[in-house]
């Protein structure tokens, strides 16, 4: 892998981690535990199933295959990239990371992300060179390299700051 494209996809998942804790400053834990209505999650349950989805697909690609020849497909990437964070398309989450209750509080919510975000930068940054030459199988999105699964934590990331957002502003919040 270049250098640059190793800088893109640490910049990504940087700027996504950026983007999704702006998206919960200022939160009291009382507001981040309510709900817009019953059918919407609060932005604790957000949090959570962020963290879960994190760990979960970091778990996934730390168990992949690596391949002789790196499988390279950057239309996929550019796909990945844009599909990821549109919620003009809803999706239903799998019930392995539906929100559960797993944090009590915000706080412990969003230490838990910040520790598996910085697993999933430290594994771009020690993997780098072969981050195409793993494969393994991604839930929706069948199979995948090390610089797809990346991207696509990066895109979840935003997929829901972007619905934090939305939450905060149904709820009257800033």
């Amino acid at each position: 892998m270049a250098p640059g494209e190793q800088t893109e996809i640490v910049d990504n998942l940087e700027q996504s981690r950026q983007e999704f804790m702006a998206s919960v400053e200022g939160l009291t834990e009382w507001q981040a535990k309510v709900r817009p209505d019953a059918e919407r999650w609060s932005v604790l349950d957000c949090v959570e199933h962020v963290v879960s989805v994190e760990e979960r697909l970091l778990g996934l690609l730390e168990g992949a295959e690596k391949l002789d020849t790196p499988r390279i497909d950057k239309a996929k990437e550019a796909g990945l990239t844009a599909r990821m964070p549109d919620r003009s398309t809803r999706a239903k989450a799998p019930d392995a990371v539906l929100p559960s209750g797993r944090f009590q509080t915000l706080a412990e919510a969003l230490h838990q992300f910040a520790a598996a975000r910085t697993r999933s930068i430290q594994f771009a940054e020690d993997r780098c060179d072969n981050l195409y030459h793993l494969t393994c199988a991604h839930p929706r999105f069948g199979p995948m390299n090390g610089v797809e699964f990346l991207i696509v934590i990066a895109g979840h990331c935003r997929r829901h700051a972007a619905q934090i957002r939305e939450t905060r502003a149904a709820l009257g919040e800033s």
